[in-house]
């Protein structure tokens, strides 16, 4: 997730999140110099006269229209490409184009003045709640929170004020946002639609910090996070992790590999694995989304 100190990427393409996507904006310039050669948004984005987009070295990009199908994710630009996982773009952001995109492993990042870009990632960064590492300081931190009567997690009562949060948290090293305000209206929407989740630390009444994500069946995919108090978010994360151990839900999407996500577990999966997995829990029933304080026994007593 976006958001928190640690999380910086370690690469230029990496979307991690705590737990959840926490995706750097892309960089317009690295972006325009790597996919242009002068008729990248002319062309394609302005007038659409082209349904694709090419580097010589590169499958052809396609142009989605709303409504379109997704393209088999294996299209995805290789590894060895400037847009590593750069799968398709065009399209729209509207509740059944979400859900369908991350129902296949695909994910929507772009910054302000670009066109919807669709990615899917390989490896796939993937955080197996069973793996969560808890250190030794994060231990305390829960037992000193959940002691505290001021303190509390909740879920899915301040969505807007979280997604905000996020798009609006500074991060050192980062250039904007990709939550976009046409993100933050797909999210809200999706949100709305029993999809997009909030997951929030509170204290003394007040909204410390949190995280967002989208849940399909028993699929979690993170999305961003932010923090307001030392450890909020990282608390909210904890949270998610007990009630996805609670529910039976099995894994959280991280995108991609950085050294703070590895140390807590994560660990990078193969693209074809990962749609695999995705492809039988978004067929299960979603969970209830309450968080329960004694769902914290899930990580304390380990």
């Amino acid at each position: 997730m976006v958001g928190a100190k640690g999380f910086e990427p370690s690469t230029l393409w990496s979307q991690t999140r705590c737990a959840t996507r926490l995706r750097y904006a892309p960089t317009p310039c690295i972006l325009t110099a790597s996919l242009t050669e002068a008729v990248w948004v002319r062309t394609i984005f302005d007038f659409h006269t082209a349904s694709t987009f090419s580097m010589s070295n590169q499958r052809p990009l396609p142009w989605l229209e709303p409504g379109d199908p997704f393209p088999d994710i294996a299209q995805a630009w290789a590894a060895d490409s400037d847009a590593a996982g750069l799968l398709a773009a065009g399209g729209c952001l509207d509740v059944a184009s979400l859900v369908r995109a991350y129902s296949h492993g695909i994910f929507p990042w772009y910054s302000q003045g670009q066109p919807i870009l669709w990615w899917s990632t390989d490896p796939r960064m993937v955080l197996e709640v069973s793996r969560f590492k808890l250190h030794r300081s994060l231990k305390k931190t829960i037992q000193r929170f959940r002691a505290d009567v001021r303190c509390e997690i909740r879920f899915d009562t301040a969505f807007n004020a979280v997604i905000d949060s996020c798009a609006h948290a500074e991060r050192n090293g980062q250039g904007g946002t990709w939550i976009v305000p046409e993100m933050v209206a797909a999210y809200q929407a999706l949100h709305q639609a029993g999809h997009a989740h909030s997951v929030e630390t509170w204290v003394g009444g007040e909204l410390a910090g949190g995280l967002y994500c989208v849940n399909i069946g028993k699929a979690i995919f993170g999305e961003s996070m932010f923090a307001q108090r030392t450890d909020a978010s990282k608390l909210a994360l904890a949270a998610l992790v007990c009630f996805c151990r609670a529910q039976g839900l099995d894994f959280i999407d991280c995108q991609q590999n950085t050294a703070h996500l590895s140390s807590l577990g994560a660990s990078e999966m193969p693209r074809t694995r990962f749609a695999v997995q995705v492809k039988s829990a978004i067929a299960l029933e979603s969970p209830e989304w309450r968080f329960d304080a004694l769902y914290w026994q899930h990580l304390l007593d380990t």
